[in-house]
């Protein structure tokens, strides 16, 4: 059995770095360039625009990564956006996944972007006619720590800022709760942070081999005749490992971004550069467990037979469509970006309905969510709630269409199946 895993396990690990991450690079460092030059005019558009709050907070979600969507957090609590927006953004935040769709199927993330984004208006709009938002808020006013106790705990802890905040000032209650209490930035000096803040040049270079090798692949040109014996694999194997050390070096196994990352990339493009490399490993790291995830099934189901495997999972597929949109919804209510990561993937590989993958899309939050947990509880608990269940509820019902409509037909075509 051996001597099947060790070339599926190799595979995989090229697929993820050169199939994936290459592409993934590139998107993160333009998204990133975008975010340092208009992250602060961004967020003084939607501090502005009370009425449009959703639309906008809806338009920061759509954006790939979790950047806009972690600095909407913070401003519900200090007042300046609506509760609507801050469920808009969520709703269309599908954090890190996002790049592996843009990289794997792009017609998949165009068509679940217009979904959500129409999905998350609607349902921003409709809370902010409530008043949920305004008993959120003033239950947080109501167990806020005094300003005095704010001040004590600034002075004792020390300025901690490492740039210009965003949307809250030094000292208040947001950089007490998301500086001084949550994992930020790297300690200089630090092994880990010599790795990612000079490893990241020779990694972004093996990228940009990796681009070349993705793009001639895709033009269907044979680089195997000019190159030497399995480069494309030594490429794909050496740049994945490196993804792994950066991985575990970035210490960010479900989160990729805090608060205070997001505003250090704002105001430094290096650090721009060097979160894009660490964001990428994340990526390619968590698309290595997905790939390795199916192609092991696939072989244990098949008992060594992957064709037999696959007709396995085909059928279990065309049995349990509905429990994959229920467990679609339930990996959305964790955290961060990495479950969400996988379960995009093996999408990507034919092992879940597009029902499921809209479900998940809607119901995760990425890593905003950390934010919101961080200084209003009850706010997080709430918004969780209202995207999981809208995310299960379109889910079914989608699913649903999909068996009993002309629907599934008309997806088959829109995706490409």
């Amino acid at each position: 059995m051996f001597e099947k895993i060790l070339p599926i396990v190799l595979e995989s690990m090229a697929g993820a770095f050169i199939d994936v991450g290459a592409f993934v690079g590139v998107v993160l460092l333009l998204f990133g360039y975008i975010n340092y030059r208009q992250a602060g005019a961004l967020l003084g558009g939607i501090e502005k625009s009370k009425g449009w709050q959703p639309v906008l907070g809806a338009l920061l979600g759509l954006i790939p990564g979790c950047g806009g969507s972690i600095l909407i957090m913070p401003l519900f609590i200090k007042g300046t956006v609506t509760y609507g927006a801050v469920i808009a953004t969520l709703i269309a935040t599908t954090g890190d996944s996002a790049f592996v769709m843009i990289a794997t199927m792009p017609r998949q993330f165009l068509i679940i972007s217009a979904i959500i984004f129409a999905l998350a208006v609607v349902v921003g709009t409709l809370v902010d006619k409530t008043p949920l938002g305004a008993r959120l808020l003033a239950s947080y006013q109501a167990s806020k720590q005094q300003k005095k106790e704010i001040a004590r705990l600034h002075k004792l802890e020390g300025k901690h800022t490492f740039a210009p905040h965003l949307g809250h000032a030094e000292g208040d209650e947001v950089d007490i709760a998301l500086h001084h209490r949550s994992a930020g930035h790297q300690a200089s000096g630090t092994l880990a942070y010599r790795l990612t803040h000079q490893g990241y040049i020779f990694y972004l270079g093996l990228l940009a081999v990796g681009l070349v090798l993705a793009v001639l692949g895709a033009a269907q040109f044979d680089v195997d005749s000019f190159l030497p014996p399995n480069f494309v694999l030594t490429v794909g194997v050496v740049g994945a490992l490196l993804s792994m050390i950066l991985f575990v070096a970035s210490k960010k196994f479900l989160a990729e971004e805090t608060h205070e990352e997001v505003e250090i990339k704002a105001a430094s493009l290096k650090e721009t550069i060097i979160h894009a490399a660490q964001e990428t490993a994340f990526v390619v790291s968590w698309v290595f467990v997905g790939f390795l995830v199916y192609e092991l099934t696939v072989l244990l189901l098949g008992r060594g037979d992957y064709a037999s495997g696959e007709a396995l999972i085909e059928t279990f597929l065309m049995a349990t469509g509905l429990v994959a949109v229920l467990v679609g919804g339930l990996i959305g209510l964790i955290p961060g970006c990495g479950p969400q990561i996988i379960f995009v993937t093996l999408y990507s590989r034919g092992l879940l309905p597009f029902a499921a993958l809209l479900t998940n899309s809607i119901s995760q939050d990425g890593d905003a969510m950390f934010p919101l947990l961080a200084l209003h509880k009850r706010s997080a608990l709430m918004a969780s709630v209202i995207t999981t269940l809208l995310a299960l509820a379109v889910g079914f019902l989608v699913y649903w269409l999909e068996l009993h409509t002309n629907l599934g037909a008309f997806l088959n075509a829109a995706l490409g199946n």
